[in-house]
């Protein structure tokens, strides 16, 4: 079958690859649609954090936003999956420590990460195999490209829980990419009064016309009250501005990820009372995210800007905007093109 491989930095290429097998406890995927995320970005131009401290190597097969059909199944797995619709967790956890045990195996010192950590292939390919337990089954009411932003609406459907958003809150979320509009879009489902911060013209642009409150630059930013924070951008410099900008006794969230250190005065928490919370993965985030798209409460589909082949990829993972494509900042992937 065809798979997109990364094999060194700004190396990449569509090879064909051996079929994935269902082993015991696994199941084979026909892929529909991956999502490009930034993190794949990180591993196409060598930046990726997980390429120094050992977690990941080339070469790496990517792809961890997604959605599919199953197609096969190994031994112990449950007939019922069979043909099913299906996404699936990103954080592939032991099953057995103490972290895994108590609910988190997001957090599993030995974890797998698809298409990321422990060289677990990745969804940018025509099929692949994956273990059953972290299925995910996606009603009708959920297409092929939600289904493939599944995994990034879970990240910020955390953020928005751990922000601990009410109806009638004013809301700053910073970073108008996937992540940050789907906050945004999550948010204002609650009944929250939402406002963006981003750098560029294009992003705040885009922003503006999925009506939120407002859409502003750093120097243009209305006072408070700021009730929760959201800091989904990858800038050093938001996290300190998000504990100065939040409501004494309120919450900031982390969830997006600078490439270099991003210092807070922990004085500014401690005299405001504040909470700061760091979202890692979309875990417990997942089936709410799959629900909310199915009942129509949070629709992502304006944010997918076009769809292209296995053989775009390296493009778009160099920069390259696929010619057509919308304004909004997710590309994906059918891999049977």
């Amino acid at each position: 079958m065809r798979a997109f491989v990364v094999t060194a930095p700004g190396a990449a290429d569509v090879l064909d690859v051996d079929e994935p097998v269902a082993g015991p406890g696994e199941v084979v995927v026909e892929i529909d649609r991956v999502g490009v995320c930034g993190t794949d970005v990180e591993f196409f131009v060598g930046d990726m954090e997980y390429l120094r401290t050992g977690h990941a190597s080339y070469p790496i097969r990517l792809g961890h936003e997604w959605s599919g059909r199953v197609v096969a199944l190994g031994d112990g797995v449950d007939p019922a999956w069979l043909g099913r619709r299906t996404t699936g967790d990103t954080m592939l956890g032991c099953g057995e420590c103490r972290r895994c045990r108590s609910g988190r195996p997001h957090v599993c010192e030995d974890r797998y990460e698809l298409g990321i950590r422990g060289g677990f292939p990745g969804a940018l390919a025509e099929r692949m195999a994956y273990p059953a337990r972290w299925l995910h089954p996606l009603p009708d009411a959920v297409d092929d490209a939600a289904g493939a932003m599944v995994e990034p609406g879970g990240n910020a459907l955390r953020s928005v829980e751990a922000a601990r958003i009410r109806s009638g809150d004013r809301v700053l979320v910073a970073g108008p990419g996937t992540i940050g509009l789907l906050v945004a879009l999550f948010a204002r489902a609650r009944g929250a009064e939402v406002h963006l911060l981003g750098r560029s013209e294009r992003t705040r642009r885009f922003a503006a016309g999925l009506g939120f409150a407002g859409v502003w630059t750093r120097d243009t930013l209305p006072p408070g009250p700021w009730d929760a924070v959201v800091d989904a951008s990858t800038s050093p410099e938001i996290p300190s501005l998000a504990v100065e900008l939040v409501e004494p006794g309120r919450t900031v969230v982390f969830v997006g990820l600078a490439t270099t250190p991003t210092p807070i005065d922990s004085r500014d928490l401690l005299l405001k009372d504040v909470t700061a919370t760091g979202i890692l993965g979309a875990s417990q985030g997942l089936d709410g995210t799959i629900a909310a798209y199915a009942d129509g409460s949070v629709d992502p589909s304006p944010l997918v800007a076009a769809t292209v082949g296995l053989g775009d990829v390296a493009a778009v993972l160099a920069g390259e905007r696929p010619a057509g494509a919308g304004g909004g900042p997710k590309i994906h992937v059918d891999p049977r093109r």
